[in-house]
């Protein structure tokens, strides 16, 4: 009984022995044989141009909003928009508007281009300008002007439009508030008017 206590005894005692270096040789190749990191790549979207980001300071899906004196509500949004220079004007991209009267006109408005003037109150649309009205208008134009105090859009231009009664090639567009007191607005053609009338289709 003596001698099997022994035996017990000294196997306990090396494993207290090797156990712990078989442990430490097992970390040990696990370090050396380990995949070196390539700090280089750890960061792939670190890379940031702060002086880029300084010097072309720019606002991404802006909003713009407000009231004109004779009650229309005016929403302006761009894809990107950047601040002009000390008494410029803002400047914008991929810009769409939409004018709603309080008596139901709406008149969307998209352009790739655009000037927000706010202390002048006025916005600039260029780079092609679509503008569709809820009374079946759609007019197209290379640039307009936009009053924000009031309802007043006047293109820079000649324009073409599709009406509900036929085809209008015009040197010039108006589109304002009839008079104080009246919540009807106009849509004025001007400068060398041309009509292609095509009349409705009737059933049959």
């Amino acid at each position: 009984m003596a001698v099997r206590d022994n035996i017990h005894s000294r196997v306990v005692f090396w494993l207290k022995i090797v156990l712990p270096l078989l442990a430490l040789v097992i970390l040990s190749t696990l370090f050396l044989f380990s995949r070196r990191i390539d700090t280089d790549a750890a960061l792939p979207y670190a890379e940031v141009d702060v002086e880029d980001l300084a010097r072309n300071q720019r606002l991404t899906a802006p909003e713009y909003s407000g009231v004109t004196t004779d009650g229309a509500a005016i929403m302006i949004h761009a894809g990107v928009a950047r601040p002009g220079a000390e008494g410029e004007a803002a400047t914008a991209e991929a810009v769409s508007a939409t004018i709603e009267t309080p008596g139901g006109l709406r008149i969307a408005l998209d352009a790739g281009q655009g000037r927000l003037d706010d202390a002048a109150g006025r916005l600039i649309l260029a780079g092609g300008v679509d503008i569709v009205t809820s009374s079946g208008y759609r007019v197209i134009a290379a640039r307009l002007d936009s009053a924000l105090d009031r309802t007043e859009l006047q293109s820079d231009g000649a324009v073409r439009a599709e009406a509900p009664f036929g085809a209008i090639d015009a040197g010039g567009l108006q589109i304002r508030r009839e008079e104080a007191g009246r919540p009807d607005y106009l849509m004025v053609f001007s400068e060398g008017v041309k009509l292609v009338y095509q009349p409705p289709k009737k059933d049959p």
